[in-house]
């Protein structure tokens, strides 16, 4: 799990909430995180902890084509498990 910068994390978060189709609310309560948290992170006033960017990273892999492409987007050095 190594994104490459600050504010390629906190793009993600937005990024994939959108893709989700998910308001703050919705997306937090899928991490297990209060709306406050991911507000904040969109806000850029913090980052995610590893275990919330372990949960964001395996959301990614459930998604197939558009979670493909956003790992390897945000997630360059990991092998995605989608190559053969």
């Amino acid at each position: 799990m190594a994104l490459t910068t600050r504010l390629e994390i906190l793009d993600l978060i937005h990024e994939l909430r959108q893709e989700l189709n998910l308001s703050q609310k919705q997306f937090a309560a899928k991490l297990g995180v209060s709306f406050k948290t991911v507000n904040r992170w969109e806000n850029r006033h913090t980052v995610p902890s590893r275990i919330a960017l372990k949960l964001i990273e395996e959301m990614l892999r459930q998604m197939g084509e558009p979670g493909k492409r956003l790992l390897s987007q945000y997630f360059p050095k990991i092998k995605s498990g989608y190559d053969s």
